[in-house]
Order: C-alpha cells, then structure tokens, then sequence
C-alpha cells in the first residue's frame, strides 16, 4: 500500500455573489466540504495538485483566462481524523493543507465523482461554512470575502 503524503491542498469554489459549493463525502454521508485532496507525490507543485483535485472531484477545469485558481498563501496544519489515519504510514498525524479559492459562474456544469461525492450543493457563504464538517475548511469560507476583495452580500 502506498501511504498518503500528509500535505493536502482545500479549494473553495464560489460565484461572485460568494454562493459556495460544497460537496458531501461518499464514504462519510453528511460531512460536506469543499474540494481536498492530497500530493500525488512529493515534488508535485501545490497549484497543480489544486487543479488536478477541481477537476476530478467536481470535473471544473482551470483555463487560466476564465476559470484561474487563486492561492491564498495561507496552510492550515491539524490532526488528521482518527478515520482517515490508516491511509498515513504509520506514526503520521498532522496534515498541512494549503488553501486556494476559484470563482466560477453559478451556472457552471459540476460532474462529481461517484465514487467520492453523492452530491452538491450552493449555498450563501455563512451558511456554507456552518455545514462544512471541517473547521479550517469553514474558516477559509469565512475569510472568502476578504481574500477575495468581493463584498459581502446585502
């Protein structure tokens, strides 16, 4: 078995409106999330690994003119949950994650994948972050308005 790396990267996907997507976890039904993933290997940049999950859990493809991913410069560390430990080599605890955020068009066509997402959902940004089962990924929801320069809505 090949271990995950325990660098990860979180996107946020959301509309100029601030609407935020979130996706719920096949393997775990009522965690919903933004996009995550890990490296694939170690010397694989961090915008790519962004790219590469946007695409595959939610089939959105950065085209760097329309769709471009912003990063935050901004990485959370935490305790990787007790449930998704085994997939670590052993004595692993602690994930670095390192947060992006993309704006789309509301009406952009989402394509989950099955084996990972049951479904979607837009929801206003403060609502958003109160479903997310992940703390860094609701505080990186919070800090959307001032990461982005868009306002909140009135």
């Amino acid at each position: 078995m090949t271990h995950k790396i325990p660098v990860s990267v979180l996107v946020v996907i959301h509309t100029a409106d601030l609407d935020v997507l979130l996706i719920e976890r096949a393997g775990q039904p009522g965690f919903w999330q933004s996009v995550t993933g890990s490296v694939d290997a170690v010397d694989e940049p961090l915008l790519q690994t962004a790219a590469r999950e946007l695409c595959e859990e939610t089939g959105i493809v950065v085209d760097g003119q329309h769709i471009v991913l912003r990063d935050w410069n901004l990485s959370n560390v935490y305790e990787i949950y007790p449930i998704w430990r085994h997939r670590y080599a052993p004595g692993v605890t602690r994930n670095t994650e390192h947060v992006f955020s993309v704006q789309v068009p509301r009406d952009t066509l989402i394509t989950l994948s099955p084996r990972e997402h049951l479904q979607y959902a837009w929801l206003p940004y403060l609502a958003a972050a109160d479903r997310c089962f992940s703390s860094s990924n609701a505080e990186a929801i919070l800090q959307l308005p001032a990461m982005t320069g868009l306002a909140r809505p009135t």
